[in-house]
């Protein structure tokens, strides 16, 4: 299933079964792309704080959600660098 039918099945509310597993796929998905999204804006030269404000979070949380999981190849610019 498109990620567009899954977002319409997790919009219907006729069916909360379906629904809410729709949301958790789409959950999955956003995690997914976030994910991409910060390594690629890491391997850019972006900083820890520019990804937190793209995101809308702190910087203390960006990196809490994501230091653990970037690809550990990707030369990440220290804050104090």
């Amino acid at each position: 299933m498109e990620s567009s039918q899954i977002a319409a099945v997790a919009a219907d509310t006729s069916d909360p079964r379906a629904g809410l597993r729709a949301v958790a796929s789409l959950r999955v998905l956003a995690d997914t792309l976030e994910l991409r999204q910060v390594e690629a804006a890491l391997r850019a030269g972006m900083k820890w704080q520019d990804v937190a404000d793209a995101l809308g979070v702190t910087r203390q949380a960006a990196h809490k959600k994501h230091a653990k999981r970037v690809d550990p190849t990707i030369p990440i610019p220290r804050r104090n660098a």
